[in-house]
């Protein structure tokens, strides 16, 4: 399906793909067809193995091959020079690419059976939350997809963390799955620059992204949940607040970051299917993989306006 052009949900340990043949421009225009996705926010393009880096880019920054070699297969993604292979439409014009291996032996199988590079964003329409299941893919994007691909729920459940580490100091383009501060144990200090104010560089930049279809609102740090109103949804980081609310989901009961990064986006798939008026979501700590997972709420919380 993917050498004849079409396009193929696939899971990976991040959230699910919709893939296609990243050296065919056609292929790729079904991707933002399918995802309603504007032509100006670039896609990643996805490589079986650390190994077919330098054939399909050439030469690249010494702090590119070290992270590399470091962290693939796994939520890294980076930005290098776009090759004359891979035409303009996956980068939607830049000259740079963003390319990573996935950490999932089915995405891995799947791109080296291909045996061709595999542009893929998340599998789901533009703006709304990342499919960590396939049926999230199915209910989202439905026969837009030629081939969804079940891999049963994703590990990490947020995106992959993309860096550009072209020049002297990486730049941290998107919080993600990746910790910073492990990044920094091999590239040393980091400047963390997520958000787009004109055209994106790297995917998922915008400052409103992966919002549920319900009004999503995010608590400051010191707000308290308060007292439910009739038909509000409430999303909790350990504890379950007081009553009142129509329904709540809970991302760690434990405290721990690593699970509630992976219930992300499932607890607002959830809390997004039953009906809810509006989402109240409280932070997490912000160390670590709740960086990111604190800038997906802001970004999800984006549009939202308090009522008149």
């Amino acid at each position: 399906m993917l050498r004849t052009g079409g396009l193929v949900a696939f899971p990976t340990e991040t959230v699910y793909g919709l893939g296609a043949n990243a050296l065919d421009a056609r292929a790729a225009a079904r991707i933002f067809e399918a995802k309603q996705r504007p032509s100006f926010d670039p896609l990643i393009t996805h490589l079986a193995d650390v190994a077919d880096l330098e054939p399909l880019v050439g030469s690249v920054s010494p702090a590119v091959a070290a992270l590399a070699a470091r962290f693939w297969p796994g939520p890294l993604t980076l930005i290098v020079d776009r090759p004359e292979r891979i035409p303009p439409i996956v980068t939607s014009g830049l000259d740079s690419m963003a390319v990573r291996v996935p950490d999932h032996e089915h995405a891995r199988r799947l791109i080296a059976a291909a045996g061709v590079p595999v542009a893929a964003p998340s599998a789901n329409r533009f703006g709304q939350l990342s499919p960590t299941r396939a049926e999230h893919v199915v209910r989202g994007l439905g026969a837009a997809v030629d081939v969804v691909l079940d891999g049963g729920p994703t590990r990490c459940g947020i995106e992959s963390t993309i860096v550009d580490a072209r020049g002297d100091l990486p730049v941290v383009l998107r919080l993600g799955a990746l910790p910073v501060e492990e990044l920094e144990k091999i590239a040393g200090p980091v400047t963390v620059r997520p958000g787009s104010s004109g055209q994106p560089v790297a995917p998922g930049t915008l400052a409103a992204h992966y919002a549920p279809r319900t009004p999503l609102r995010l608590l400051s740090g010191a707000e308290s949940a308060g007292a439910g109103g009739a038909g509000c949804g409430y999303l909790a980081f350990r504890d379950r607040p007081a009553g009142g609310w129509a329904a709540v989901e809970v991302l760690s009961a434990s405290g721990d970051l690593t699970e509630a990064a992976a219930r992300l986006f499932d607890m607002l798939h959830r809390l997004d299917a039953v009906g809810v008026t509006e989402i109240v979501a409280e932070p997490v700590p912000d160390t670590g993989v709740g960086r990111a997972v604190n800038d997906r709420l802001r970004r999800a919380a984006a549009t939202w306006r308090p009522a008149p």
